[in-house]
């Protein structure tokens, strides 16, 4: 809840539900250098020098675009459980972004996955990142309005790289 004292929601959460197994979701979610084939903002994602696969502890670069404006950041992968969950700092902007996998079941259907986007801010946004959201993006309300449509998008777009077949790890 956004007040005059927490000038931004601490917690922004989207979920979908995928007709897949968490072992058919996380081949596809795990390697955050697939992030732009799904994230609307994520122009690229690479591994800093020193790192080769994805695993927790891993240090990649992103470059970000959203509209005119392009930015560079750097994430560190926090937590890596296979099958369940992935989550990666963001140093710019001190924000942990998450995927959970949830196993579902629904009547007279096989298994399928509840994934779970999350934006949180255990350790609150950096002053910079603060600055440019009232500034450049039209301020929080309308700058969380942006983020949960971009996690929208990003998470139909995994559904259907995992239902169409093309979640093939690369």
């Amino acid at each position: 809840m956004v007040t005059e004292d927490q000038p931004y929601d601490p917690l922004i959460e989207e979920s979908v539900e995928i007709a897949a197994d968490p072992a058919q979701v996380w081949a596809v979610v795990h390697d955050v250098r697939r992030m732009p084939e799904w994230s609307p903002q994520v122009e690229s994602v690479r591994l800093r020098q020193g790192f080769d696969e994805v695993a927790e502890g891993t240090e990649f670069t992103n470059r970000n675009v959203l509209d005119d404006l392009a930015w560079t950041t750097h994430g560190t992968i926090e937590r890596f459980e296979p099958g369940r969950a992935l989550a990666f700092r963001i140093a710019e902007t001190r924000v942990v972004w998450s995927f959970t996998l949830e196993p579902v079941t629904g009547p007279g259907e096989g298994g399928g996955t509840r994934l779970v986007q999350r934006r949180e801010t255990p350790d609150g946004i950096s002053d910079v990142s603060l600055e440019l959201a009232e500034t450049t993006f039209g301020g929080q309300e309308a700058f969380t309005t942006r983020l949960r449509a971009g996690m929208r998008e990003t998470l139909a777009a995994v559904r259907s790289a995992v239902e169409g077949g093309s979640g093939a790890p690369r």
